[in-house]
This record gives C-alpha cells, sequence and structure tokens, in this order.
C-alpha cells in the first residue's frame, strides 16, 4: 500500500490533521494520546488548565511581580533576558514553560495576550517589553532600570516565593 518513506508521511499528515482539530477544541482531550513531531508532543495530558485559567494565571503572576520573564531553560534568547536583569541587579521571576505542566498553554495565552508566541515574554510593571533582544536593547539605551524603578509598590518588593535576582521558579 505504502513505501516505508510515505507510511511516515501520511502518519505525519494524519496527526497534523488530527492536531489542528484537537487545538480548535473539536476533539475530546481523552480521545487525543498526541504525536511526536521534531522530538515533542504536540498535544498535551488531561486534566490542564483551560485557556482561561492560563490567561488569568499569567495576569496573577504579571500583577504581582515587577519583573516576570515567561522562559524556557534551554532558549538562548530567554538566558539573554536574565543575564540582562542579573546583570543589573533587579528582582525577577521566572516561570519555565517547559518545566511547568501546563507549558504550552501558558505559551498559548501569552501568545493571545501579547501578539508573539516566542520566548522569552518579558513583563515589567504589567507590560510586556518583548522578548531577550527587546530586552536587550532596552538596556543598552538606558531605558530598562527607569522602567524598573516605575515598578507600583505592591511589585518592587515582591515577596513570593522565587523571586529574586538570579532565582529562578519552575511553577508546577
Amino acid at each position: 500500500m505504502f513505501h516505508p518513506g510515505q507510511q511516515l508521511d501520511y502518519f505525519l499528515a494524519v496527526c497534523s490533521f488530527f492536531s489542528m482539530f484537537f487545538r480548535a477544541g473539536c476533539l475530546s482531550r481523552v480521545a487525543w494520546t498526541g504525536c511526536r513531531r521534531m522530538g515533542n508532543f504536540t498535544s498535551s495530558t488531561t486534566g490542564g488548565l483551560s485557556s482561561t485559567t492560563c490567561v488569568q494565571y499569567v495576569q496573577e503572576v504579571v500583577s504581582q511581580n515587577c519583573v516576570v520573564i515567561f522562559s524556557k531553560t534551554t532558549c538562548p534568547y530567554c538566558k539573554m533576558a536574565k543575564n540582562v536583569f542579573n546583570e543589573i541587579g533587579a528582582t525577577y521571576k521566572v516561570v519555565e514553560l517547559d518545566e511547568h505542566n501546563d507549558g504550552r498553554r501558558l505559551q498559548e495565552a501569552l501568545a493571545q495576550m501579547t501578539g508573539a508566541r516566542t520566548v522569552p515574554r518579558v513583563f515589567i510593571n504589567g507590560n510586556c517589553i518583548g522578548g531577550g533582544s527587546d530586552t536587550k536593547q532596552l538596556h543598552q539605551q538606558g531605558k530598562l532600570v527607569p522602567l524598573i524603578e516605575q515598578c507600583a509598590p505592591c511589585c518592587a518588593a515582591s515577596s513570593s516565593e522565587g523571586s529574586g535576582s538570579g532565582q529562578f521558579e519552575s511553577a508546577k
């Protein structure tokens, strides 16, 4: 019926088709087990946070911390952003999406909220300033520290666990 190479192409096409319907909410989570594509599952496990809950989580974390970095541990641009804040001695909160149970859904919520799906997504005083290159550029222009200094009193002295210069949180 199919040659070996065609079988893989067919399998990936079927997975892509079901993935599209799954993301659109047309398939129940229980019915979809996911398929591998480039080493990652394209779907998630059952029982995760809803899209609305993910947006609320992001809003809550951002409102409670002056500086928040939504990151992935292996991303060089995420490391760049963290290094900038370490360099200036700023307190920040990191949510490592690749270590978070609902990291994929949180990244989708960030895309809805900011218009960009890439990481890092860096927030200062409740506003998304962009990614790693944007953070570095603001610092080089002398605009980053003034943004941090404008933080609301509730955020400037953040007391939540995982906050601090160079301290990372892997919220689960």
